[in-house]
This record gives C-alpha cells, sequence and structure tokens, in this order.
C-alpha cells in the first residue's frame, strides 16, 4: 500500500483529499502547516506528497527545495494560482505536477496514481546504488566495497539499501524497524542497534579508514557524507 503526505492549511480541503485517497486505498497521512510537513517528510516514508504552495510558517517551494535534497518522492502541487511563470518554477524546482484550486477529486487520483506509476518504472530501472567505493546492486542484491564483495543478512541489505536509495535522510529506529521488520515499533531498539552495528563492522572490515554510516544523535541514522 502506497503512503501519500498532504501538506495543506485548509482543513476542509485536506480532509475531503484524505478522505478520498484513502477511499482509493491509499495510507494517507495530514500536515496543515509548512513546519509540521518538512518535519513529516523528514522522519517519515512517503511515496508521494501533495504540497500546497501557501502555507504557514514555511511556503511549498521552501519544502520542495528541502525535500530534493534527500528524496525523489512525486511531489504534486496544490495551488490557487494558475500561473505559467510559477508552474515552470516549482516544475524546476523538482515538483512532477501541478493541480490547480478548485480541483475535481477523480482528477487527483488519477494523477496520484499516474505518478506513482512513473515512479515505480523509474525506480526498477534504476539498479546500482552508489556511496563512496560503496555499490549496491539491486537486481544482483550483491554489495561490494572498492570491489571486495561484502557478504550481508537479509536485514542488513534491506537497511543499507534504504540509506542509500535517501542519501541525505535521517532515519530513526522506528523508521528502520517498521520498514524492515515491518511491523510495529514499540521502543526496543537492540534489533536495529544491532544490525547497524553488524553492518557497520562488515563494511570496515573491508575499508577500515572509512565511514559510511553515521550515528545522528537523539534522531537517529543516515549515510555519512566526511
Amino acid at each position: 500500500m502506497n503512503t501519500i503526505l498532504i501538506i495543506e492549511d485548509q482543513e476542509d480541503v485536506n480532509h475531503m483529499l484524505a478522505e478520498s485517497l484513502t477511499a482509493a486505498g491509499y495510507r494517507v497521512q495530514s500536515a496543515y502547516t509548512g513546519a509540521d510537513g518538512l518535519r513529516e517528510i523528514h522522519t517519515g516514508l512517503y511515496d508521494l506528497v501533495l504540497l500546497d504552495i501557501m502555507l504557514p510558517y514555511k511556503s511549498g517551494d521552501e519544502i520542495l527545495k528541502d525535500m530534493r535534497q534527500f528524496s525523489d518522492a512525486p511531489v504534486i502541487i496544490i495551488s490557487a494560482k494558475d500561473l505559467v511563470g510559477t508552474k515552470i518554477d516549482l516544475l524546476k524546482l523538482g515538483a512532477d505536477d501541478y493541480i490547480t484550486k478548485p480541483f475535481d477529486l477523480g482528477e487527483v487520483a488519477a494523477r496520484v496514481e499516474s505518478n506513482l506509476r512513473r515512479s515505480r518504472r523509474e525506480q526498477s530501472g534504476s539498479r546500482v546504488l552508489r556511496h563512496k567505493d560503496l555499490l549496491l546492486d539491486e537486481s544482483a542484491k550483491r554489495v561490494t566495497v572498492g570491489g571486495t564483495e561484502v557478504e550481508l543478512t537479509a536485514k542488513e541489505y534491506m537497511i543499507l539499501e534504504m540509506l542509500l536509495k535517501h542519501g541525505g535522510k535521517v532515519f530513526t529506529k522506528a523508521n528502520l524497524y517498521e520498514s524492515v521488520w515491518q511491523d510495529e515499533y514499540l521502543g526496543d531498539d537492540n534489533a536495529v542497534k544491532t544490525h547497524i552495528s553488524n553492518l557497520r563492522s562488515k563494511l570496515k572490515k573491508v575499508s577500515p579508514e572509512e565511514e559510511y554510516i553515521e550515528t545522528v544523535w537523539g534522531l537517529g541514522y543516515r549515510l555519512h557524507h566526511g
């Protein structure tokens, strides 16, 4: 089931979109300010974002610019403005589609499905993920560091794959546990900590001088870019 984030400050519009997309079979989360929306993007895993441009505390274009530093998830802009220049600027910033208010809910659902389908095609075509001298071949399920193969367990591989797909994103222990273990996170972080530790040890054994995974204290983990 795909998960969609709606960032829209008008409660009636947000609720209407959420109900329509939930009925269409999507998991939906709502945010009502730019600040809350950006926090959700940083801490949650979303397959698509519906983003209003005129938001309190943080504008939609600021959110889009920030999001594109670590996520390729499709973004559909919702705007009361139907200005060609505005559309072009937002598409250049990384938006995938643009819907003008007032909109038809059937059209929104069709645009969501179309963008998710395109995203799935693009992801299926992307077979090799790279970070420094580390390569993860998705089709072969093979990880190498400096050309040397690293033997990983299934869960270690899944954790590394998630980090590589979202290079600048900080993943909380809850993010990793719920995505990799496919179960509710109840606060026991031993499983995640143990797998991260084992993963680091295996990578360091091949390349002792290099760091690949960074601990962001109080938040979680992300790729190390130093």
